[in-house]
This record gives structure tokens, C-alpha cells and sequence, in this order.
């Protein structure tokens, strides 16, 4: 049985919670080394650029109370679960992972599903084991993880049929539900392999879920093409609590997210949403990201009032990930003042303070940016 909130209280007991996560591509970044073939296909080539990125990352962001080493685990690659499938994955000399899509009929895909998998023998899984073993001995007693991933519903079925199945969707509904059904059963039978593989429960307190390409299905159809599938999900890989990463959902798809029994809700990068919108639409505690990209636009001063207008208008979190285009002399002061202002506003709420109070702090020219002119 799912464990559901109470929406008349969570967002209030969620309080507030900020972070600064780090990624390999800081390291990357710092060490010259570009995301491509040789860095997802050479643990050696990982190797290296932990050694050498680390003390150059921490000579940037010095403070490991709030800028925590990025981790150390395999290439990030989203489209583990469909290369086991049968997904070839495509590694250019410069860029990210890109992979094949494999069933040309929802039948053909119907088919392929109904067969049982060995997943630790199928598709790239192999190598990726063998590039976790050589990351575990350069890196004794240090925690190794095994990213070669899968993703929510939605999104695996576009990763096997491609733009066919927005077709899909609106033609035969009925077999897309079938066909959702056998692709959500594959993806919770992989990751429960994949953490047997690693030693750690199948089964956990909370439940994460990235899908999205559940942006892209039209409010109308939620409850009967995303919403089962989702509980599908959940009901495999967690017996607590429910969090789901979607990006670029609309206001009209938000209330869903309650019916879908969320804990947190993270929208990441969705141009259609800001905070407000966000706390009017739904009753799940959200998280508020800034980009990287973001922060060219942004002075000091301006990721400052980002943070506190964010916190005013009900973020439960707000956060930003390191990656390579942030460890210049730039743009380092305003990851640090994105912490300072973070920092602010936890100490003002965590003194009986209130929402407004933080909000107080915006400059003039934060509140005729936030939320109007964003992103802009």
C-alpha cells in the first residue's frame, strides 16, 4: 500500500531545505576533459579525472558543509533499461550518450516485452559492471555507484518508439495502455536487478521516478495513459513515500500530481511553471532549481532575490547542481551567493520567521523579474 499525505498539512511539514549538488561535469570541466566517447567508454579515463578534477574542484568551492565532492560512479546513462531491450547506444567523440529506437508497431513492442530479460547479460550491462569494478579498485572503501539507468513510463516508451508514440497515444489508446503496462513492469524488473546487482533493497522507503515526457500527454488523457502506469511504478520500487522529477509539465497537469499521492514534486527546468503557479495548483511540496545556464543572465545580486522570491512564494527546496560551465571566476561568487541567500532564508523560517519575511529581502529589481520576466 502506497503511504499518501495529507495535503491539508505535508507542505507545511515539509518546511524548507536547500542544496548544492555537484556532477562529474564539474570535474570534467576543471580537468579539461570533454563528455564523450573516451569518458563513457574508458574507466581509466574516470579515473583520472576524479584524481586530478577533485582538488581542483575543491579549490573552487571550498566550503564541504554546503558543496559536497561530487560522487563517483559509472557515465550517467539514462537509457540503461532500453539497451538491455535492445537499444544500441550511440557514443559520439564529443557529447552526450544517444541510443536507437527499436519498435516499429506498438504490436512489435507488445511482443518483445512479453519476453523475460537477463539483464545483468543484456545489451551494455556488462560493460558497465566491468567499468564499476575498475572504478570500486581505484577507488578502495569509497561508495561506487552503477548509473546506468532507467526512467519513469512516458519517457521509456518514447525511448523504444520514438515520436510514434504521441501517434500512439491519440490512435489506439487502448493498446498504448497495454503496451505502457508491459514497458512499466520491464523498467521496475530492471531496476530491482540492478539493485540486486549492488547489494542494496529493491524495495525502499521512498520512491523516485524521472518521466519527463509525461509532459507531452494532454491533461485529458492523465488519468487514463499516465496516472495507472505511474502507480505501476511506485507500487514496484517503494512501499513509502512517492517523488517524481517531470519537466516542463503545464499548470493544467499539476493537480494530477496530487491524484498521482507525490511526497515532493520536482519540476526542474519547466519554462511553463514558476513557484506560484506551482503552490496555486497543487498541494505537493516542490523544489526549485537553477540552472547552469541560468546563471549567465544572473549577477550576484540577482541569484540572490532568485532564491528568496522562490522561497517566498512556497518553495520547499530550492537548488542548483555544479556542473562545468560554473567553475569559472565568474560564476563561482554567485554559486557562493546563492548558498549565502539560501542560508538566510533557512535561518529567518527556522526563527519563527514566515515566508513574507524572506520575501522582504528581494530588491526592487528582483520583483519586477521574478516571476514576470522569467526566464528572460
Amino acid at each position: 500500500m502506497a503511504l499518501l499525505p495529507d495535503y491539508a498539512t505535508v507542505r507545511q511539514e515539509a518546511g524548507f531545505r536547500w542544496y548544492v549538488g555537484s556532477t562529474i561535469y564539474a570535474l570534467l570541466g576543471v580537468t579539461g576533459v570533454p563528455i564523450g566517447r573516451e569518458y563513457n567508454l574508458n574507466p581509466e579515463v574516470a579515473i583520472d579525472v576524479y584524481h586530478r578534477g577533485l582538488p581542483r574542484f575543491r579549490e573552487i568551492f571550498p566550503d564541504e558543509s554546503a558543496v559536497p565532492d561530487p560522487a563517483i560512479h559509472t557515465p550517467a546513462i539514462s537509457y540503461g533499461h532500453v539497451s538491455c531491450l535492445g537499444s544500441e547506444l550511440l557514443f559520439p567523440e564529443i557529447g552526450e550518450v544517444a541510443h536507437t529506437h527499436i519498435y516499429g508497431s506498438l504490436d512489435e513492442g507488445i511482443r518483445a516485452l512479453r519476453e523475460p530479460v537477463d539483464w545483468p547479460a543484456a545489451g551494455e550491462f556488462p560493460r558497465y559492471i566491468a567499468y564499476r569494478e575498475a572504478l570500486r579498485k581505484a577507488f578502495p572503501g569509497k561508495e561506487i555507484g552503477l548509473n546506468f539507468g532507467l526512467e519513469g513510463p512516458l519517457t521509456t516508451a518514447y525511448e523504444l518508439r520514438g515520436d510514434s508514440i504521441f501517434y500512439d497515444l491519440m490512435d489506439d489508446p487502448e493498446r498504448t495502455a497495454e503496451f505502457l503496462r508491459l514497458a512499466t513492469e520491464s523498467v521496475v524488473d530492471f531496476h530491482r536487478a540492478r539493485r540486486r546487482l549492488t547489494g542494496v533493497p529493491a524495495i525502499r522507503d521512498t520512491g523516485h521516478m524521472c518521466d519527463d515526457i509525461a509532459s507531452m500527454v494532454p491533461p485529458d488523457r492523465y488519468r487514463e495513459l499516465v496516472l495507472p502506469f505511474w502507480d505501476r511504478y511506485f507500487q514496484g520500487v517503494t512501499d513509502g513515500k512517492r517523488n517524481a522529477h517531470v519537466e516542463d509539465l503545464r499548470a493544467d497537469q499539476l493537480p494530477f500530481l496530487e491524484e498521482a499521492g507525490l511526497w515532493y514534486f520536482d519540476p526542474s527546468i519547466s519554462a511553463k511553471l514558476n513557484p506560484a503557479i506551482i503552490r496555486e495548483r497543487c498541494r505537493v511540496p516542490f523544489g526549485w532549481r537553477l540552472g547552469s545556464f541560468h546563471y549567465t543572465n544572473l549577477d550576484v545580486q540577482a541569484v540572490r532575490d532568485w532564491v528568496f522570491q522562490a522561497v517566498a512564494d512556497g518553495a520547499s527546496a530550492v537548488f542548483t547542481y555544479i556542473e562545468a560551465s560554473m567553475c569559472d571566476p565568474e560564476t563561482a561568487p554567485k554559486v557562493h551567493a546563492f548558498i549565502e541567500a539560501a542560508r538566510e532564508a533557512e535561518r529567518i523560517l527556522g526563527s519563527a520567521g514566515t515566508r513574507a519575511d524572506v520575501g522582504a529581502l528581494v530588491s526592487p529589481a528582483g520583483r519586477a523579474r521574478f516571476w514576470d520576466h522569467w526566464p528572460g
